[in-house]
């Protein structure tokens, strides 16, 4: 059974599941669908085609839907799909898809959202990510499974970040992050591997050891990086930690790898 507040405007035609809650002031428009045991709390905005998980949580403010924030697109086609058990906080944004894209913006599960949050249109975002506070991405990022991204940073458009890496606060990312990197700065540059990311996600210590040896291979030795990525990848063939660094870097982009900072470059050699 839902539980809807009388001040609340639900459209006839949206789809509501078991125990759904809504507080008061929200609005929610014809084409969305709220799968069981969602929660809403106050004034919440809910537009366009727009699907949420099951037992995700809204708080107040958030926007979420609709058409993307650029001229020339009226946002008719756009698609919106948020998974399951987020938590979406205070004054988050998220856009629907584009024409130019694929016109679907797709959330997974188990997210955590902070204040102020926004994800553009055409960005696709992995299981248990976390963005803190102001985080801002450009429309057609990825966001990889298990990503921790700092406050106030911002990913540009077409970027990509890999698996469990960690974006330190107020960074700007203008290029592709490897999965387990840790990048920060101004215009953000490689300073590492996610090492506690790595622990906690229960992957052994020699294939930690494995991994830490193919980045210092693939990032500071000389070469061509595809060439040392290509090789990395036969060289620690049995990693499968050093296979995805491998493929990722491989993989046709439009953005570049970020590369080492000369702080990190230093570092490594002694």
């Amino acid at each position: 059974m839902s539980g809807i507040h009388h001040s609340t405007i639900v459209h006839d035609a949206a789809i509501l599941g078991a125990d759904v809650e809504i507080g008061p002031f929200c609005l929610i428009g014809p084409r969305v669908r709220l799968h069981d045991g969602v929660r809403l709390d106050s004034h919440v905005v809910i537009t366009g085609e727009t699907e949420i998980g099951a037992r995700t949580r809204v708080h107040a403010q958030a926007v979420l839907g609709g058409g993307p924030q650029f001229r020339g697109d009226p946002g008719a086609a756009a698609k919106l799909v948020i998974g399951a058990d987020n938590v979406i906080r205070e004054s988050v944004t998220m856009n629907g898809g584009s024409m130019k894209g694929d016109g679907l913006t797709k959330v997974g599960d188990r997210g955590y959202f902070m204040a102020y949050s926004h994800i553009a249109h055409d960005c696709h975002i992995g299981n248990g990510v976390t963005f803190a506070n102001s985080v801002a991405l450009g429309g057609h990022v990825t966001i990889e499974d298990g990503v921790n991204i700092g406050g106030l940073s911002a990913i540009q458009q077409f970027g990509r970040i890999g698996r469990n890496a960690f974006v330190g606060g107020v960074t700007g990312v203008p290029d592709d992050v490897i999965p387990f990197g840790i990048v920060w700065g101004d215009h953000a540059r490689l300073e590492g591997l996610n090492l506690i990311g790595l622990k906690r996600s229960g992957v052994p210590r020699e294939r930690i050891h494995a991994l830490r040896a193919a980045y210092r291979f693939i990032f500071f030795e000389t070469g061509h990086l595809h060439e040392r990525a290509r090789e990395a990848a036969s060289r620690w063939k049995d990693s499968p930690e050093v296979a995805e660094v491998a493929a990722f870097i491989l993989a046709p982009a439009k953005r570049p790898i970020c590369m080492p900072s000369r702080t990190a470059r230093t570092s490594a050699a002694d």
